[in-house]
């Protein structure tokens, strides 16, 4: 049995529904809203769009909110890349933790690093004999395996790389679209080196296929291959590999562009300002963000209102008074809260909290580290992030505190930041941390401080 699903109910009664009401709207027994959110069933498929619709969020987020009360999903079988033979070559076939774990495969993952057969019953292990660990990534696995294995749906994706004119249908797409949006969550709790190769795994045969399907299928995979794309950029972004980040920033633009996609286009552009900040290139960011606000992409009136903020954010870094950041920043917040339901899933990750947070920033590059204290405090909660997001702004916070002359519990924060860095491999969270203990140096001998210094350097 799952755990109770805090988000989905958070998520209900932020839409204004109580289980009876949105029992009525689905339409769905209201028992059925009670084991959804006590973690007990998941609402299936079919109904999916709907409940997400009606709880005024992405189809990604709600798959993150149902996710969120079946730990034992992040305790299953990896997310693997198969070697399958597609037209006498092996290509990497990306299998989400769901399909492996509900498939032979599942027994057979955890042995592949053994030469050895696993200890499985001999008549599934006979399904991939005679392969060893060592045979399969060399030879790779006959796409015709693939049912007997109990993975049926990844052969009609295999197939559709030899024939994507004959195999490509909303099949393929739809499951590149779940592969991605599991890479998604997983991410946040896990960090780039658990899911970037997967991501890069997607992209490749998304790369492949599209270049002789349809038109029509064309353009769908090219916008799911540049939101893909995207998320390649920030995992590269997290790992501190900027060049490799900016090479699938542009790779996502040339996506979007060829699928005629204009909102992902000023969406790529807003996440370069946002690569731009990590370089301490406010100008850079500055044009960008401009450009994001003033160009012709249509964007939902989130992602506006996170481009107002950006704007704010590079102002102030360029030295602009804080009523002046504090105006930008009015703009921001009027966008957001004259926003209605969620337009796009682009804009779904953008909300109050965020804008809090990224409020909180502003005000520190504005001069005023004790304010952005003020701000973490009030609105920062672990509750409301991923592990690694959470990290990362007690990295900030840990920053204000320490420009705000508080070095013990600078030096505190800063450990518990540490933590989950560690945790989801992100550099990015470390790198905030070196600034930190930089702005610390007067109070070296301090304990906590010292501790903290030794952390990232152990």
């Amino acid at each position: 049995m799952g755990e109770r699903r805090e988000g989905l109910v958070r998520a209900r009664k932020a839409a204004n529904l109580t289980q009876e009401k949105l029992a009525a709207l689905l339409p769905a027994d209201e028992k059925s809203i009670r084991a959804w959110e006590s973690g007990r069933s998941e609402p299936r498929p079919h109904r999916r769009d709907r409940l997400a619709r009606l709880l005024r969020i992405s189809p990604a987020r709600l798959e993150e909110l149902l996710r969120e009360g079946t730990p034992a999903d992040l305790r299953g079988p990896p997310s693997v890349l198969l070697p399958v033979i597609v037209d006498g070559r092996p290509v990497a076939l990306p299998l989400d933790r769901a399909t492996v774990g509900a498939s032979v495969l599942g027994r057979l993952v955890p042995a592949l690093g053994d030469a050895a057969p696993p200890a499985v019953p001999t008549t599934e292990w006979d399904v991939m004999s005679p392969l060893s660990r060592r045979s399969l990534l060399k030879n790779g696995l006959p796409v015709a395996a693939l049912p007997a294995l109990g993975i049926g749906s990844a052969e009609h994706v295999a197939r559709a790389l030899e024939n994507p004119r004959r195999y490509m249908d909303k099949t393929v797409t739809h499951y590149f679209r779940r592969q991605l949006d599991q890479y998604k969550y997983e991410d946040g709790e896990r960090g780039p080196a658990k899911t970037l190769p997967m991501t890069l795994g997607v992209l490749d045969i998304i790369d492949r296929i599209a270049r002789d399907a349809t038109a029509e299928d064309q353009r769908d995979l090219l916008q799911i291959g540049s939101e893909g794309a995207e998320f390649a950029g920030w995992l590269y972004r997290d790992r501190r590999q900027m060049q490799d980040s900016l090479y699938w920033h542009d790779r996502a633009m040339e996506w979007a562009q060829a699928a005629g996609d204009n909102t992902m286009q000023g969406y790529i552009l807003l996440k370069k300002a946002q690569v731009a900040y990590d370089e301490r290139d406010p100008r850079r960011m500055l044009i960008l963000t401009r450009a994001v606000r003033k160009g012709p992409w249509s964007l939902p009136q989130r992602l506006q209102a996170e481009a107002a903020q950006q704007e704010a954010r590079a102002e102030a870094m360029l030295g602009a008074s804080a009523d002046q950041v504090n105006r930008k920043l009015d703009v921001a917040w009027k966008l957001l809260g004259d926003a209605g339901p969620i337009e796009s899933p682009l804009g779904a990750h953008f909300n109050a909290t965020l804008l809090n947070m990224q409020t909180a920033i502003c005000y520190t590059e504005a001069g005023e580290p004790r304010r952005s204290v003020e701000l973490y405090e009030k609105t920062l909660k672990e509750t409301q992030f991923s592990r690694r997001d959470y990290g990362f702004f007690l990295s900030l916070m840990a920053n204000s505190l320490a420009l705000s002359g508080e070095p013990d519990q600078a030096a505190k924060t800063g450990l518990a930041s540490a933590h989950r860095a560690a945790e989801t491999n992100s550099r990015r969270t470390r790198e905030e941390l070196r600034r930190v203990v930089g702005v610390l140096k007067p109070w070296h001998n301090r304990p906590d401080v010292r501790e903290l210094r030794e952390a990232l350097n152990s």
